[in-house]
């Protein structure tokens, strides 16, 4: 459960950037870019194909739409989530717990960006740390071009359709799941895909 305490900073913004840019730009101000061409990007993976494309509406227009109340309270998080608007749409979820919106947990996805999850494979090499995985059959990725993990924060990336994948981002300011915030992603991450099917 999310009754550790996760803490969302400003900071958090910035792991959209790993989709967006490769340098440049404030915390939280992720500068665009222009995709690579197909030319020069690296073949892809089939293996990044997803099963079937998720719903994006959601995804794209209100993050907070993809927990319901009892979705949102299995994983200890307060409903409803604070929908966040300007370069990205994205969504808030403050714990359910005594540290309320010292932990938190950030969804939300980069429209700018074509590829999906293949977007985030092909910047393995510059990421701080990466990890493959999936999400409830889902091809996924731990991935961010900061690592954050010792302080609680970890980045965890979900492809919805083979166009457009969404970031799960936990900061966990304190409590016993702060050693262990990739875990929390994970958790967060199967709930929203869930949902997501259950909504196609």
């Amino acid at each position: 459960m999310l009754s550790r305490t996760v803490r969302l900073t400003a900071a958090t913004l910035a792991s959209l950037s790993l989709l967006t840019a490769c340098s440049g730009g404030n915390a939280g101000e992720p500068p665009a870019s222009t995709p690579a061409s197909s030319a020069d990007a690296p073949s892809i993976d089939p293996n990044l194909n997803v099963p079937a494309p998720l719903p994006t509406d959601a995804l794209l227009n209100n993050p907070c739409d993809l927990l319901t109340q009892a979705e949102a309270a299995q994983i200890g998080l307060a409903y409803p989530g604070a929908k966040q608007t300007g370069q990205f749409t994205t969504c808030r979820w403050d714990s359910s717990g005594s540290a309320g919106a010292q932990n938190s947990v950030f969804i939300g996805a980069v429209p700018q960006n074509k590829g999906g999850i293949s977007d985030i494979y092909q910047q393995k090499s510059s990421s701080a740390y990466f990890e493959a995985t999936k999400v409830d059959g889902y091809p996924a990725a731990y991935a961010d071009k900061h690592d954050g993990r010792p302080s609680g924060n970890c980045t965890l990336w979900v492809g919805a359709t083979d166009q457009l994948a969404f970031s799960v981002n936990p900061q966990l300011g304190t409590g016993r799941n702060k050693d262990n915030p990739c875990g929390i992603a994970q958790q967060v991450a199967t709930v929203v895909v869930q949902h997501l099917k259950a909504a196609s």
